[in-house]
């Protein structure tokens, strides 16, 4: 369990950065002071008004399997889940927004909460989700890695976007998404490259033409290392939380996922999916439902070396000087990476490394969201072959 870190008589102060957002926490032997009270209060309730998602038993049996429960297996899916929740919690209701005390409670989140529900009715369910995902290897009892994950968010984006008489629950998604992948060869290697003009194209896309911009979901998977992350990427991935774009990092230690949110010296600060609740069925216009169960108070915290090289890292842009920003500090990132970064910007790419072609490459036909492949790396159905990984 966390607890105040930094309590050497050298320092005074330990700061938290929490989804973009700094908290000065007072060491132990000061924390008498008020502002180290209200700096530590501010922080859990921040925290503590994330959404939390986790295991859950007694649904309704995915697709044609017997199961109705997701424990074991399915902490990859619950920790992306919670990302793109809050993704959607900073789009409807804002950064600042904290969990109110009292009921009702507002008509967006309820209705954030809903989409999140464990039927197919409920548009970004696990059903759905391993749905979209199984041509990259998503099937109820199997675990998945983070990659594979992002993909599936894609493509069940697409999906809902394109077929809203399926998802016919208010399930379409409220903003552009960018898998981000590697430049030299597509999705098989090379450091992720943020391309300007995609992320353009992207959201003019999502708009039909109406307007230059939208709001803009990034998801950057990342191996940084092989059976251990590699320390020269520690101090950047830190880095990115303090970014205001942040959506923290889906990942955390080997074969168990977890939803990194925040990082405090060298820990880090994760929503654990790893506690298994009933199934609850919270409907979309149920402003009294009883949320406790998607709400944690409990800050658990891990050694940053100790998180699994295998990670995304997400981000939201409101519109386009939030985009820009990220893009400055990104870049002002890379500068300080040694020659080895987390991942690039660039305005456009190439011709002979065309990351986005509206006519050929699949999931780009007006949906808001690309699948940043060589074209060349297509085969005859429009799918990539075997996935294959450049350790960075």
């Amino acid at each position: 369990m966390w607890r105040f870190l930094g309590t050497s008589k050298a320092r005074t102060s330990s700061d938290v950065w929490f989804l973009g957002k700094c908290y000065k926490l007072l060491s132990e032997e000061s924390s008498s002071d008020s502002d180290s009270d209200s700096g530590h209060a501010a922080f859990l309730e921040d925290f503590s008004s994330r959404i939390w998602i986790t295991y859950r038993k007694g649904f309704d049996a995915i697709s044609d399997s017997k199961y109705t429960s997701d424990v074991n297996w399915g902490c990859m899916v619950r920790s992306s889940q919670m990302l793109v929740a809050q993704a959607l919690i900073f789009h409807h209701l804002g950064r600042s927004w904290r969990m109110p005390s009292q009921k009702p409670y507002s008509p967006e989140y309820i209705g954030i909460l809903h989409m999140f529900g464990d039927s197919e009715a409920c548009a970004f369910s696990v059903h759905n989700l391993l749905q979209a995902g199984k041509s990259y290897g998503l099937a109820a009892g199997s675990w998945v890695g983070p990659y594979a994950m992002c993909r599936a968010w894609q493509t069940l984006v697409r999906t809902n976007r394109e077929q809203p008489e399926v998802v016919g629950r208010d399930g379409s998604f409220p903003m552009a998404l960018y898998v981000v992948s590697g430049d030299e060869d597509g999705e098989r290697g090379g450091a992720p490259v943020v391309c300007i003009d995609v992320a353009a194209q992207l959201c003019c896309d999502f708009n039909k033409g109406q307007s230059a911009w939208s709001s803009i979901l990034l998801l950057v998977p990342l191996v940084l290392g092989l059976d251990k992350i590699n320390p020269r990427y520690i101090p950047l991935l830190k880095e990115t939380f303090t970014f205001p774009q942040s959506l923290g990092i889906l990942g955390g230690k080997p074969g168990a996922s977890t939803y990194i949110a925040g990082v405090q010296d060298d820990r880090a600060l994760y929503l654990d999916p790893h506690e298994v609740h009933m199934a609850v069925d919270i409907a979309a216009d149920n402003l009294e439902a009883d949320t406790s169960s998607y709400h944690c108070s409990n800050v658990r915290d891990m050694a940053l070396d100790l998180i699994d090289p295998s990670l995304a890292i997400g981000f939201y842009c409101h519109d386009k000087d939030d985009f820009d920003d990220l893009c400055s500090r990104a870049s002002e990132l890379v500068e300080r990476a040694n020659g080895a970064p987390l991942f690039t910007v660039v305005q456009s790419v190439q011709p002979s490394k065309q990351m986005y072609n509206q006519d050929v490459v699949s999931g780009s036909s007006g949906d808001g969201t690309v699948d940043n492949i060589n074209v060349d790396d297509l085969d005859s159905s429009g799918e990539t072959g075997e996935e294959e990984w450049q350790i960075l």
